[in-house]
C-alpha cells in the first residue's frame, strides 16, 4: 500500500488520470491526498469531484481557496470571477450532492507524522494548535449555520492571529492561514498581496515556513497553493503546486520513500494565480 500526496489538480482532470496511470495507482490497495484545490480555472472540475468523491475512504481532502470559492458561490455568498469554470458544476444534477460533500472536507489533516494544509501553518501555533484551529473551521463549516461563515469569510483583515479573536474575526483568520497564506512578517503578521517566487516579497516579509522560531519546525508540512514556488522540497517543507494549470507538471508524493512523480500538463491559463 502506498500513499500519494497530490498538488494542485484546478480541474485538470484528465492530467490527474496521466499522473495516476503513471504512479500505478491502485483504487484497492493505495491512498491519495489532496492538497486543495481540486476545482477551478481548469476545464474539469466537475470530473474531478465526481473522481474523487468516489474514491471514498481512499482519498483525504483539504480545502484550498478555490474550492472554498466554489462553496461560497454555490452558498450565495461570493460572485463569479471571469476566470471560473465552475458552471458545469452548479449546474449539475448532483450539485447539492456534491456541495456538501466538499463542504464537509478537511482543513488540516495529521497522519503518518506529516501534516497537510492547503497553504500553510501560523508559526506562532504548535502542531496541537494547528489541527484545534483547523477543526475550529471544520465545525463551524460542517454545522447549520455554514451560511454564516460565508457570509463572513473573507477579506484580509485581521492579519495577524491572537487567542483573543473571536467571532467573524477568528474563523477570517483561520481561513486565512490555512488557504491563503504565503509570506509573513517575523512576528506572523501575514501580507496577501506578493504571490511571486522565494524573495519576491520586500523585507520583513519572508515565506512563512522561514519565520524565525517557527513552532512546527521539523515537522514534516505538506502544502500547495504557491505555484510560483513550484516543487519545493526539504526536511520540513514539500511544496506540491507545480503549476499544471499554467502547462508546468501536475506532481505526487510518495510518503513512504518521498518519491516525487510528475506528469507534464497541456497550458490551461496564462499564469496569474
Amino acid at each position: 500500500m502506498a500513499t500519494y500526496v497530490i498538488g494542485d489538480v484546478q480541474g485538470c482532470f484528465h492530467s490527474l488520470q496521466k499522473l495516476l496511470e503513471t504512479c500505478r495507482f491502485n483504487a484497492d490497495e493505495d491512498k491519495l491526498w489532496f492538497v486543495g484545490d481540486l476545482v477551478n480555472r481548469g476545464p474539469e472540475s466537475l470530473q474531478t469531484l465526481h473522481f474523487v468523491r468516489a474514491l471514498g475512504d481512499r482519498a483525504v481532502v483539504v480545502l484550498g481557496n478555490h474550492d472554498l470559492h466554489l462553496l461560497g458561490v454555490w452558498a450565495g455568498h461570493r460572485e463569479f470571477h471571469h476566470t471560473d469554470t465552475l458552471a458545469p458544476i452548479l449546474e449539475a444534477p448532483d450539485c447539492d450532492e456534491l456541495m456538501q460533500w466538499l463542504l464537509h472536507r478537511k482543513i488540516a489533516h495529521f497522519e503518518h507524522g506529516v501534516l497537510m494544509v492547503h497553504a500553510g501553518v501560523w508559526p506562532g501555533w504548535t502542531l496541537e494548535e494547528t489541527l484545534f484551529h483547523a477543526q475550529e473551521l471544520e465545525a463551524a463549516l460542517h454545522g447549520p449555520d455554514y451560511e454564516w461563515v460565508f457570509a463572513h469569510m473573507y477579506g484580509s483583515v485581521p492579519a495577524q492571529w491572537s487567542d483573543d479573536l473571536t467571532g467573524a474575526d477568528r474563523l477570517r483568520v483561520i481561513t486565512n492561514v490555512f488557504t491563503r497564506m504565503r509570506f509573513c512578517r517575523p512576528d506572523g503578521e501575514m501580507e496577501f498581496h506578493h504571490k511571486g517566487k522565494l524573495g519576491s516579497a520586500p523585507p520583513p516579509f519572508v515565506p512563512w515556513f522561514d519565520v524565525p522560531g517557527r513552532k512546527t519546525a521539523g515537522l514534516p508540512v505538506v502544502t500547495g497553493h504557491w505555484s510560483a514556488l513550484g516543487l519545493y522540497l526539504r526536511e520540513d517543507i514539500q511544496a506540491l503546486d507545480t503549476g499544471c494549470l499554467w502547462g508546468g507538471k501536475l506532481t505526487a508524493l510518495r510518503l513512504e520513500d518521498r518519491q516525487v512523480i510528475q506528469v507534464d500538463c497541456p497550458s490551461m491559463r496564462s499564469p496569474n494565480k
